[in-house]
């Protein structure tokens, strides 16, 4: 598994997500739970993981789409 992107908005991930599901392109969000523990005030960011394989069309996919990667 590959990082794709990281963030502390969960409308992003879940938007990612969906348009990486549309294309085939299995991805499994990291950190779910430590987001969970804090609280809820979004301070530790949610990571967004990809097989190596499909990492490169997961990058274009969010990258025509205008997602910010968050690194």
């Amino acid at each position: 598994m590959k990082e794709l992107l990281r963030s502390t908005d969960p409308t992003i991930i879940a938007f990612a997500s969906a348009l990486l599901q549309g294309e085939d392109i299995d991805c499994f969000q990291m950190d779910v739970n430590m987001s969970i523990l804090e609280g809820g005030i979004g301070i530790f960011p949610r990571r967004l993981m990809v097989h190596e394989d499909d990492h490169d069309a997961a990058l274009r996919v969010i990258q025509d789409n205008e997602i910010p990667l968050g690194r």
